[in-house]
């Protein structure tokens, strides 16, 4: 047989805690995040991934994407508003954000909000924050 030259990804483990730390102290938001999959820093493709954290009074502005997205609280109470509308959320809480939809969240709460998010993207790079 020949060499097929198809990539196929393998598969990675990471752990949250070895990856490095970024963030915003801006208008375009108070918090930090640390990316966990996305092609510029893995070697991996099709979705960017992540947990992000916003302390007390922390916030991401509104903004939009091309990209479709998901987040998934992992702790703390906020509020996330989509094209408008506030939508509380507290830990097991899920969000479908749809492609190009103007979103935002907000700690609401006494602690760490902590969301994990995945973007339907190979690189974050490739995500294009257009703020409000």
């Amino acid at each position: 047989m020949g060499n097929d030259h198809t990539a196929i990804p393998e598969a990675l483990v990471l752990q949250e805690n070895d990856r490095p730390v970024e963030g915003w102290s801006d208008e375009r938001g108070r918090l930090t995040w640390r990316p966990l999959f996305s092609a510029d820093s893995t070697p991996t493709d099709q979705l960017v991934t992540g947990v992000a954290e916003l302390e007390e009074g922390g916030f991401l502005a509104l903004h939009r994407h091309e990209q479709a997205e998901t987040y998934y609280v992992l702790a703390g109470e906020g509020v996330v508003t989509l094209d408008g509308v506030e939508h509380p959320v507290r830990s097991g809480s899920s969000v479908f954000l749809p492609g190009s939809s103007e979103h935002g969240i907000r700690n609401t709460g006494a602690r760490s909000l902590r969301f994990f998010y995945a973007l339907a993207a190979d690189d974050f790079t490739d995500v294009e924050y257009v703020f409000s």
